[in-house]
């Protein structure tokens, strides 16, 4: 990629993931749907966090665990997200720079706090998630700097920022700007419940040619399609974007590109233990095979090695080297 400073901007939520261990049980006790994101205040994150077993506190949110791994198999990369003045969001600005990530956005002073997500794993390694918005969800249209997003080969959008009207707002400003610049522009679906609410946006953004790269997963296309038959919602969708990514599990990945369908089984796990961040780092290796210029089935292999890391693991960020993985799965020489 000629004339660009970075690989991926991404805009989205910065959130600090608290993570724990749990049982059926508990998740029934409290009253929450098993494998689901939902959206909670502070006086609830409060009363789960409260509740909740010992937890490991890690720097998350979805389209930067994605730059997370584009950083490790050596892209550059630029996050836009707001935190607090506080302490979470102190280390979160402090991980996501050690990371490599360029990222300077000014911290926003008082309330709010800096938004958290609250992930519970039952031991069949399915996550549920209560996430608190906090600061992320003011982010306002003037933080989008002009000369940043036209750095940026790809502009990526994350779904779930697309929900508070004020992102929203500045997301659109962001589109506008790299459509002006001739740069690309991707989305991830996020969650059914974002497409519930906002899935008429999105397709309208497709349908006026403002979005170049979507990616799903089987739930979020049928939910933005509306039909039921995966190859049928897959086919309505493709017809209105230029590349279509959906992710389907153990089942592998599959993408349409100007109609031409490309699929990838997944690669295996020796031991399944956290699916959070498996889409987000398959995002980062799909990225990171389209800005080397791969074929579509390397780039969707290396999305799915990834992700096989990722859930081998608890916490959304790469702890192995995964470069040296993608490398070794494509038999090819260091990227």
């Amino acid at each position: 990629m000629t004339d660009t400073r970075f690989d991926v901007l991404a805009i989205g939520n910065a959130i600090v993931d608290i993570i724990a261990d749990t049982d059926d049980a508990f998740i029934e006790s409290e009253g929450l749907t098993k494998g689901s994101m939902q959206l909670i205040d502070e006086a609830r994150a409060k009363a789960l966090y409260d509740n909740m077993g010992p937890a490991r506190e890690i720097s998350g949110g979805s389209a930067a665990n994605t730059l997370a791994g584009l950083a490790r198999l050596g892209h550059k990369t630029a996050f836009i997200g707001q935190v607090a003045d506080d302490q979470l969001g102190t280390v979160f600005a402090h991980d996501i720079r050690a990371g490599g990530i360029h990222f300077d956005i000014p911290a926003r002073e008082g309330a709010p706090a800096t938004a958290c997500c609250y992930i519970l794993v039952t031991p069949d390694a399915q996550r549920t998630m209560n996430t608190f918005l906090g600061a992320s969800q003011f982010l306002p249209a003037r933080l989008m700097d002009r000369e940043l997003i036209e750095s940026a080969a790809i502009l990526y959008l994350e779904g779930y920022l697309w929900d508070p009207e004020e992102p929203r707002a500045a997301m659109r400003t962001a589109i506008d700007i790299a459509r002006a610049a001739g740069r690309k522009v991707a989305l991830t679906l996020s969650d059914a419940f974002v497409i519930s609410r906002h899935g008429a946006d999105f397709l309208a953004e497709m349908e006026a040619g403002r979005i170049d790269i979507l990616f799903a997963n089987e739930v979020e296309i049928r939910a933005l399609s509306g039909l039921e038959d995966f190859d049928a919602a897959v086919a309505m969708i493709a017809a209105r974007v230029p590349l279509l990514v959906c992710t389907r599990g153990e089942n592998g990945a599959i993408s349409v590109e100007d109609g031409v369908r490309t699929e990838v089984s997944a690669e295996p796990v020796t031991q399944l233990v956290d699916t959070t961040g498996a889409g987000d780092l398959f995002a980062a290796g799909v990225f990171a095979g389209i800005a080397q210029g791969r074929s579509m089935a390397e780039c969707l292999t290396m999305g799915a090695v990834c992700a096989a890391e990722v859930i081998s693991h608890y916490g959304a960020r790469p702890e192995a080297d995964i470069a040296a993985l993608v490398n070794s799965r494509l038999g090819q020489a260091p990227f």
